[in-house]
């Protein structure tokens, strides 16, 4: 019989551990629990690519269905009102909400061709109704709605004002409703220093970081050995330490090596239980790597500007830690000018501030990456030099 491996190394799919996450859950579930007004119910949760953001959502509604909440759970696009108010109002007729002003015309005002036009100062009012309407069926049950905005950093200034209006004044009548956006850090300086959206800032902030490399081991221990599969001792320890704690990276080591010890064992002449060997743990976390630079680097690089990457490949040259003022050498700028970049890319969580005038890379095995592929990155920067 064919075993169905444990990890699940895909953007958006619920892996069957979320370790290290204990508390954000928590929170979450107490703010259910304890009603309107609770810290739990307005939440933040930003983070660097593939470190769960998406995931962690997927827990929200989880838990919220679990409680028979009602859960709309919507990524940030063009059309997010819009998409949000068709949910809420499934019976109606659909009205296309348009947040752009309508065509004014001679002798007629404001008018729109073909479809019914909201403006943008009756969005908040429109959605908020819908809201609250929707909102008196699921209280008469006992019950909530949760609303979760992923990719939060995407999203038109014009939908994040309709929302947070909306959500503010439901929260400020005490309905039931709970509300989580996530992201990028850089939602912290796009949406929270908006004075139309000061709303924001009251929402409880979660930072995903890594995860204990204890807490890792403890879990690829307990994983594989529900799956009928063991690791254990230098294979186990080799596993854990290769993730560095990047919880994207704990489930692609986890799947390659499974993978591999689980084919080892299906053309193995011996029946019983099957081991991981360090051999297998090598393989797998060769082919882990191979996969996070084309999911997780590549993406991560192809979003920045060329200076941004020009800074990237003057710190890949270092072993550790990076001197600011030997970055900013390399790249053949002064320091105020370099400075510039290493906040925009601290903020973006693609290097992190080690203090003493040092930067790190926040991301696991980007400096490797990055020296593999200095040629190909400096081609398509152009006008950058290093």
């Amino acid at each position: 019989m064919r075993r169905s491996n444990p990890f699940k190394p895909t953007a958006g799919r619920m892996p069957p551990l979320l370790i290290g996450r204990d508390a954000i859950i928590d929170d979450f579930e107490e703010g259910l629990d304890d009603g309107p007004g609770a810290p739990g119910r307005l939440m933040r949760v930003t983070g660097a690519r593939r470190v769960g953001k998406t995931v962690i959502l997927t827990e929200f509604g989880r838990i919220a269905k679990a409680r028979k909440w009602e859960v709309i759970d919507e990524t940030a696009s063009e059309g997010l009102a819009q998409r949000l108010l068709n949910r809420l109002t499934p019976d109606k007729p659909s009205m296309n909400i348009s947040i752009k002003p309508s065509v004014s015309i001679a002798g007629l005002g404001g008018v729109s061709l073909g479809e019914a036009n909201v403006s943008s100062q009756q969005m908040p009012l429109t959605l908020r109704a819908a809201m609250s309407q929707r909102l008196d069926v699921l209280e008469r049950k006992n019950a909530g709605l949760l609303v979760t905005i992923d990719e939060a950093q995407a999203a038109e200034r014009s939908d994040m004002v309709a929302i947070a209006t909306a959500v503010q004044h439901l929260i400020r009548e005490e309905r039931n409703i709970a509300f989580v956006f996530a992201g990028l850090p850089t939602i912290a300086s796009k949406w929270l220093n908006d004075e139309v959206l000061t709303f924001l800032r009251r929402a409880q902030a979660e930072q995903l970081g890594d995860i204990p490399l204890q807490d890792v081991r403890d879990a690829f221990e307990d994983t594989f050995e529900d799956s009928g599969i063991a690791i254990e001792g230098k294979a186990l320890d080799m596993a854990a330490k290769a993730t560095e704690g990047y919880p994207f990276m704990i489930q692609l080591v986890g799947y390659h090596i499974w993978r591999i010890a689980y084919r080892r064992s299906k053309n193995s002449d011996h029946a019983g239980s099957v081991t991981v060997t360090e051999q297998d743990t090598e393989q797998g976390i060769a082919n882990a790597l191979s996969r996070l630079g084309d999911a997780v680097h590549g993406p991560e690089l192809d979003g920045l500007s060329p200076i941004d990457k020009t800074y990237l490949l003057a710190m890949a040259q270092d072993d550790g830690p990076s001197s600011t003022s030997t970055v900013a050498e390399r790249m053949g700028k002064d320091a105020a000018y370099a400075n510039i970049y290493r906040t925009r890319l601290i903020e973006a969580q693609v290097i992190k501030d080690m203090g003493y005038g040092k930067v790190d890379f926040a991301i696991p095995y980007l400096r490797q990456y990055l020296r593999e592929h200095a040629a190909y990155i400096r081609m398509n920067s152009s006008g950058t030099s290093l």
